[in-house]
């Protein structure tokens, strides 16, 4: 099905996101496509004077719903090195590797070997991308791979998030670096209310040297869950 595109151009908050209008009066969100001709999970691809672009679907991926709900900034910039701690199939993961482009880098750490087979195809053609098989609750043990980084991206289905992600920058996070933390409120504890557990975990962030910037909700598009945007300071 060919799409009509009416206008594209970058977004006049977020660097490197752009808004798409079609023929149909519809709006949406898209990368520039790294990879031109390749999807990696199904997503429309837009052509607008001869450039190609991939529409970021917010129901699909966290980080597009939490610009849809107006996140304060979109740290992500191009030429970043970016560790991003529950890469999945890698949805998120390839507009990450849009936005920082060709001299970026993103190290994706996903601990399930069949998840990981299908983010690894992903990779191949996203020479961006380092696909890494591991534990984020032990940064020691990638810690030759990784290095310093700009940023962390975190999305884990773990109890203590928050902690998890601390001990990760106290190896990886340059001074001032930043933080995007997708919190799932029902995977860190089902007997609380959500906004208790956000709390909690922002809480573990500050004790740990973050100041939060900003945090979102991403209902309708996620239940329960929020969008942490922090920095991150070396004591």
């Amino acid at each position: 099905m060919v799409i009509e595109v009416v206008r594209v151009e970058e977004h006049d908050k977020y660097k490197r996101v752009y808004v798409v209008e079609l023929e149909d009066g519809s709006v949406r969100i898209a990368t520039q496509n790294l990879v031109p001709g390749r999807r990696v999970y199904g997503e429309r691809l837009f052509h607008w004077e001869g450039v190609e672009y991939r529409e970021w679907v917010p129901a699909r991926s966290k980080l597009a719903a939490a610009l849809m709900k107006g996140l304060e900034e979109l740290p992500v910039r191009e030429g970043d090195r970016v560790l991003y701690l529950g890469a999945a199939t890698g949805t998120t993961p390839s507009h990450v590797s849009d936005i920082v482009g060709p001299s970026g880098v993103i190290f994706g750490v996903e601990f399930a070997p069949r998840v990981m087979r299908e983010f690894v195809v992903v990779a191949e053609e996203r020479r961006n991308l380092y696909p890494v098989l591991g534990d984020a609750r032990f940064p020691e043990r990638y810690r030759h791979i990784v290095g310093t980084v700009d940023g962390i991206y975190a999305d884990v289905a773990q109890p203590e998030q928050a902690s998890l992600v601390a001990h990760n920058a106290k190896f990886f996070l340059r001074d001032g670096g930043y933080l995007l933390l997708a919190i799932k409120a029902r995977s860190i504890d089902v007997t609380k209310e959500p906004s208790e557990v956000y709390k909690r975990e922002i809480e573990t962030l500050q004790e740990n040297g973050f100041e939060i910037v900003d945090v979102v909700h991403l209902e309708p598009y996620d239940k329960d869950h929020a969008m942490v945007y922090a920095r991150y300071r070396r004591k």
